[in-house]
C-alpha cells in the first residue's frame, strides 16, 4: 500500500513514519522543504509540495492509496490560522479526489460540536469537515490532551508543575478532559490501515476523565513535589498564556489556543467507533510516567518544535525566535564533497579542541564546573568518529547521519536547553554546511542568558563555520573505490 504522510516533520508525524516503515508500507512524505525529511528518513521518497499552492500537490498524490493528514498552520502565527487550515484542507481534499486516493486519515481534537468551542478546537473540526466534503472518505480521529515526551501539552504541564510551588489557577483548570498517551494515539493511527471500513469521526481517549488540575496534581505526586493551587476567577486564557510563556519554553502564540481549548469539556461521548479497533489505552498516570522517564533520559523521539529545523536557504546567517525556540543559523558553500565536510565536522572537540576560539570553549567549561556542571570533560571516545550517546566535552551526541547530520545536546548548566546541529547537503560544485544553534530558554533568566552572551556566541559560531570550511577545502578527497587499499 502506497501511503502518503503530510506533516511528517511534526510531532505526531515524526513518530508515525518509523512505525509505518516497520510494518513494510511504502511511504511518500510531503513537505514544503524536502531536504530535512530526506536526511531524517533516508531511502524514503520525499516530495516538496505546499498545501496552499494546489498546483504542487498532484506529484505528491500520484498512485497514493491512503493519505495521513497531520498538517496544521498554527506555527505560522495565530492570525488567520483557521482560514489557512481550511484552505489547505480544501486544496488537499480536492487534489486527493482527482488523484483517486481511497481514504484520508486525519487527527483532530475532541469537543462537542454543539458547544461554544474555542477558536482552536472549532478550527480542528472545520478542517476535518473540509477534508470530508470533497468525495474522499475520511477517518477523523479526535483526541484531547496528548501526553508524551516532547509534546506541547506535556511541556506546559511539566513546566507549570515543576516551577510553581504555589499556583494561582484560573477556572479552566477545573474543566474535565480525557487525556491519552502518545503511544495509544499512534496505535489508532496505524490501526486505521487495518480498518478501512471505519470512517467518519472516531473519538479516542484514555480510561481516565480528569480536570487539568487533577493532571498537575498527579504530575506533582509522581515527582514528589508539594504543590498548592489557589483558584481565582479572573485569569483569562490570554493572561494564562503569557504566564505559561514566562515559565515554560512554549510561547504564548502556541499556548493560548491550547489553553482556550481547556474551557471546553473534551471527553469521549461516543466510544463505539473506537471500540472497533480493539485497543485498550493506558491510564493517565502510566502515560505520564513514561513521558517523564523519557524526558529525564533525554530519549525524546520527536518534539513540538521539530518542524523548525529546516534551514533557511535565503540567507547566509539568521537569528530568530520562533515558537519559544531561539535559532541562530549560519551556512556556507564549500568547494568540497559532503564526505570531506562531514569528516571535519565529526572531528570537533576533545583533545584536538574546537575549530575556533577553543580558549573560550575551555573557559565556558571551567565556569560550568565551578557552578556544579559537567565542566569541559576534555575528551571523546574516538578522535574521528562519533556515535549516538557519545560524550563530547560538555555535549552529548544526540544524532548522527553520516555524511549529512550531526546534532549535539548541551549538558552544561544553562537556564534552558540547547542543541548545536550541523547539516551537510550536496550542491553544484561542492557542499553546503548549515550550522544551527537551538536554545529553548526557561523564562526570563534564559532569555537574559542568551542575549547577554550573544556577542560572544556570534563570534564563535561565525568563526567555527569559517574554519570548518577552510579545513574541508584543504582536506584531500577520498580515493576512488577502485584505488582504495583494503
Amino acid at each position: 500500500m502506497l501511503t502518503l504522510v503530510v506533516g511528517a516533520s511534526g510531532y505526531i508525524g515524526g513518530r508515525l513514519v518509523p512505525l509505518l516503515q516497520a510494518r513494510g508500507h511504502d511511504l511518500v512524505l510531503m513537505s514544503r522543504d524536502a531536504r530535512p525529511l530526506a536526511a531524517r528518513f533516508p531511502g524514503t521518497k520525499v516530495v516538496a509540495a505546499d498545501l496552499l499552492d494546489p498546483s504542487t500537490l498532484p506529484p505528491a498524490l500520484e498512485r497514493i492509496e491512503v493519505a495521513y493528514y497531520l498538517a496544521h498552520s498554527m506555527g505560522a502565527g495565530e492570525r488567520g490560522f483557521a482560514e489557512r487550515d481550511r484552505q489547505a484542507a480544501r486544496n488537499f481534499a480536492q487534489a486527493a479526489r482527482r488523484a483517486g486516493v481511497s481514504r484520508i486519515v486525519y487527527l483532530g481534537g475532541l469537543g462537542d460540536d454543539a458547544a461554544d468551542l474555542s477558536h482552536h478546537l472549532a478550527s480542528r473540526h472545520e478542517t476535518g469537515a473540509e477534508l470530508a466534503a470533497h468525495g474522499v472518505p475520511v477517518t477523523e480521529f479526535r483526541a484531547a490532551v496528548i501526553i508524551g515526551s516532547g509534546s506541547a501539552s506535556f511541556e506546559i504541564l511539566r513546566h507549570l508543575t515543576e516551577r510553581l510551588p504555589i499556583m494561582i489557577t484560573p477556572r479552566w483548570v477545573g474543566t474535565r478532559c480525557q487525556p491519552i498517551g502518545i503511544g495509544d494515539v499512534l496505535d489508532y493511527l496505524v490501526g486505521a490501515l487495518d480498518h478501512p471500513d471505519i470512517t467518519g469521526v472516531v473519538e479516542i481517549g484514555g480510561p481516565d476523565v480528569l480536570s487539568y488540575g487533577d493532571m498537575m496534581r498527579a504530575y506533582a505526586r509522581l515527582r514528589g513535589l508539594r504543590r498548592m493551587m489557589i483558584p481565582v476567577p479572573v485569569l483569562t486564557p490570554r493572561l494564562s498564556s503569557y504566564w505559561v510563556n514566562l515559565v515554560s519554553p512554549v510561547p504564548a502564540g502556541i499556548a493560548r489556543p491550547l489553553i482556550e481549548g481547556l474551557r471546553n469539556e473534551v471527553v469521549v461521548r461516543d466510544p463505539g467507533p473506537a471500540s472497533a479497533f480493539g485497543l485498550h489505552p493506558m491510564p493517565y498516570v502510566e502515560a505520564l510516567q513514561r513521558a517523564i522517564d523519557r524526558t529525564d533520559r533525554h530519549d525524546i523521539e520527536s518534539t513540538w518544535f521539530d518542524a523548525l529545523a529546516a534551514p533557511d536557504k535565503a540567507s547566509l546567517s539568521s537569528l530568530a525566535s520562533t515558537e519559544g525556540m531561539i535559532i541562530e543559523r549560519r551556512q556556507r558553500k564549500i568547494p568540497a564533497t559532503p564526505e570531506q565536510v562531514f569528516a571535519e565536522v565529526e572531528r570537533v572537540g576533545g583533545d584536538a579542541g574546537w575549530p575556533y576560539a577553543d580558549i573560550l570553549w575551555r573557559a565556558r567549561g571551567s565556569v560550568d564546573r565551578v557552578v556544579g556542571g559537567v565542566g569541559m570533560r576534555l575528551g571523546r571516545r574516538d578522535p574521528g568518529h562519533l556515535r549516538v550517546g557519545d560524550a563530547l566535552d560538555f555535549w552529548r551526541v544526540e544524532e548522527v547521519r553520516r555524511p549529512t547530520l550531526l546534532r549535539l545536546r548541551a549538558e552544561m548548566k544553562v537556564p534552558g536547553r540547547a542543541w548545536l546541529q550541523y547539516e551537510v547537503t550536496p550542491t553544484e560544485g561542492g557542499s553546503r554546511l548549515v550550522q544551527t544553534a537551538f536554545f529553548e530558554p526557561k523564562g526570563l533568566p534564559g532569555l537574559a542568558y542568551w542575549y547577554v552572551l550573544y556577542p560572544v556566541h556570534g563570534l564563535i559560531f561565525r568563526g567555527t563555520v569559517r574554519v570548518l570550511a577552510e579545513r574541508a577545502t584543504a582536506r584531500p578527497a577520498p580515493d576512488p573505490p577502485a584505488m582504495r587499499r583494503s
